[in-house]
C-alpha cells in the first residue's frame, strides 16, 4: 500500500536521494544531534531549486526545550518569512510554556505570520513533551494547524502507535496526525495497522 512519506533530511544530497527512492515530502532541518534547528537560508534555496516535492522547514531557534523568550520568538517569526521568501510549502513550529503546556500566545504568533506567508503549518514534536498530550492537542487544532508530527508521547512511533490511533479517530477530519520517530520499513506496517494515520514522517535512511 503507498503511504504518505515525509522524509526529514538535513542535506541537499539527502533530499534529492529522498525523492528520488519515494518520499512525498522534505521537512528540512539541521542539526539532528540536537533535535532539530532551522537550516540555513542557503540550504534552503539549494534544496527548494533542486527537488519537485514540497518542502516544509523546521523553524527553531536552538536545541534544548521549547520555552521561547521574546528574541527567540522574533527570531522564528523573521525565519518563517525567509521560509515564505525562498520559496518553501509550509513551516514545522511548536512552542510551550514553562510548565510544558502549549504556549498559546506564542503560537497564535506564530501561526498568523505563517497564515499572512500562505504556508502550511506543522506543530511538531514538543507536543510528546507536553503535559497533557489530550489537552494539548485540541488547543492545536483550535490554533488552526494543518498537521501534527507526533510519536504518540512516546520515545518512537512503534511504541506510541496506540495513542496515534486515539489522535487520528479524535481528528476526525480537523487536523492530519502524522506518526513519526523511529519509523523504519520493519515497523511501518504495525504502526498503520493500529493507528491508521495518513502519514509518515521518517529519518533520511527509511528510504536507503
Amino acid at each position: 500500500m503507498d503511504r504518505f512519506l515525509e522524509s526529514c533530511c538535513v542535506s541537499l544530497e539527502q533530499a534529492r536521494y529522498a525523492e528520488e527512492h519515494g518520499a512525498s515530502r522534505i521537512e528540512l532541518c539541521e542539526q539532528l544531534e540536537v533535535g532539530g534547528v532551522t537550516p540555513s537560508r542557503e540550504l534552503l534555496e539549494a534544496v527548494i531549486a533542486a527537488v519537485g516535492i514540497p518542502v516544509n522547514v523546521l523553524v527553531r531557534p536552538r536545541g534544548g526545550d521549547f520555552h521561547f523568550n521574546a528574541s527567540e520568538v522574533q527570531q522564528m517569526l523573521d525565519d518563517i518569512r525567509a521560509c515564505q521568501q525562498a520559496g518553501a510549502h509550509g513551516v514545522v513550529i511548536g512552542a510551550l510554556d514553562a510548565d510544558c503546556h502549549i504556549d498559546m500566545p506564542t503560537m497564535r504568533k506564530l501561526v498568523s505570520e505563517a497564515r499572512q506567508c500562505g504556508l502550511s503549518i506543522t506543530f511538531h514534536r514538543a507536543f510528546d513533551v507536553c503535559a497533557d498530550p489530550l489537552e494539548a492537542f485540541e488547543q492545536i487544532i483550535s490554533l488552526g494547524c494543518d498537521r501534527l508530527l507526533t510519536s504518540g508521547h512516546e520515545a518512537d512511533a512503534y511504541t506510541g502507535r496506540f495513542l496515534i490511533a486515539e489522535l487520528v479517530r479524535r481528528a476526525s477530519g480537523r487536523i492530519v496526525v502524522m506518526a513519526g520517530c523511529g519509523v523504519r520499513p520493519s515497523n511501518i506496517d504495525e504502526i498503520s495497522h493500529v493507528s491508521e494515520a495518513p502519514e509518515y514522517h521518517a529519518s533520511f535512511s527509511f528510504f536507503q
